[in-house]
């Protein structure tokens, strides 16, 4: 693992998300009322960018967009496996449940840390 900066906390308010390429590896950082939080960029059902995926009203589940898939973002845990459009199902036979990689992220001193 690799500790690598991502930049001020102040430039990311209550509620935005950054994409960020750290070493090539592609993670979206959260400003979110629990903190801060760091996942894959793609989602793991097919790898498909999740930088325009839905909060949903909890606070603490990202959705997919294209296939609806809903993980915790704080552990990555899947809440709801891919479920749309119809029939996607039968691709989830070869395309198994996968959780959302989540990274850890440390504030020192109002400068925020990634570890991939």
């Amino acid at each position: 693992m690799t500790t690598h900066q991502a930049g001020s906390a102040d430039d990311l308010a209550i509620g935005e998300r950054k994409l960020l390429n750290l070493d090539g590896t592609k993670v979206l950082l959260f400003h979110l009322d629990s903190g801060f939080h760091a996942v894959q960029a793609g989602c793991p059902h097919m790898l498909l960018p999740m930088k325009s995926g839905k909060l949903l009203d909890d606070g603490k589940t990202l959705q997919c967009p294209i296939h609806r898939a809903q993980f915790d973002i704080a552990t990555g845990e899947v809440n709801k496996w891919a479920h749309f459009p119809p029939g996607i199902q039968m691709l989830n036979v070869i395309r198994g449940e996968k959780c959302l990689q989540t990274y850890a992220v440390t504030q020192d001193g109002g400068e925020l840390s990634i570890e991939v």
